[in-house]
Order: structure tokens, then sequence, then C-alpha cells
């Protein structure tokens, strides 16, 4: 049995928890210890690094390995989204232009309200009525 034989990061854990609770049932103990060598052991060799991250992080319950490992999943999963929506080498987005409510370009270039009192739209506008 290895990780990536499972689409899912739950589907692993069930295995491993039903062939725990087999060992048991048979009267062999089972430790964290075991099941976290045994994860580490079934990655496969293209994620060696990844494997040796998790080691290094020495881990003492398989819980929080698992914890790990899903929210690595997760965020794999959000990378893949973003990059399926936006792929590498894909057209850059439009850039917009500020405009005012009249239909001009905005020339303020961030200047906050307030500012430069009189020369607005609305004050353009009362004035000539």
């Amino acid at each position: 049995m290895r990780l990536q034989e499972f689409k899912k990061v739950n589907e692993y854990n069930s295995a491993l928890f039903t062939i725990c609770s087999q060992l048991k049932y048979y009267g062999q103990e089972v430790t964290h210890e075991d099941m976290l060598q045994q994860t580490y052991s079934t990655f496969h060799a293209i994620n060696i690094t990844l494997m040796r991250q998790y080691r290094l992080k020495k881990f003492t319950k398989y819980f929080e390995l698992n914890a790990c490992l899903l929210v690595a999943k997760q965020n794999n999963e959000l990378l893949m989204k973003n990059h399926e929506s936006r792929p590498t080498g894909s057209v850059a987005l439009p850039k917009g232009n500020a405009t005012n409510i009249d239909g001009h370009r905005s020339n303020t270039c961030g200047q906050g309200r307030g500012q430069e009192r009189g020369s607005g739209y609305f004050n353009r506008n009362q004035s000539h009525n």
C-alpha cells in the first residue's frame, strides 16, 4: 500500500487504520512510530525531498503527520485550480483605467478625498446651477 495510490489522504488513512485494526485483532501492537514509518516509506521516489522534510519535523503522533498531509493536499489542489484557470504562458489580464462619473480619466494619481476643492465633478456642476 502506497500513499500515492490513493486520490485522497483520507482514503489512505482509512486503509492504514483498517490494516492496523486487523493487526491489533491478531495480537500485534501497532504504534504511532510504526504508522509514521509506514507512511514515510510509501512516498514515491520523486517526493523523497518532501518525505525528508516531514521526517525532519519529528512527528511523534501519526495524527500530526496526517494533519500536515491534509493541509498540503488542500494547498496543492488550490494551486492546481489556480493554474488551470490561468495556465502559465496565457495572455495577461487587461489593465483597467480609473474614470470619473462623467467618463473622463482621473488624473489624481491616488489623491485623497477633499483635495483641491472646487475642481471635482460635483463642484463643477454645482457652480453652473
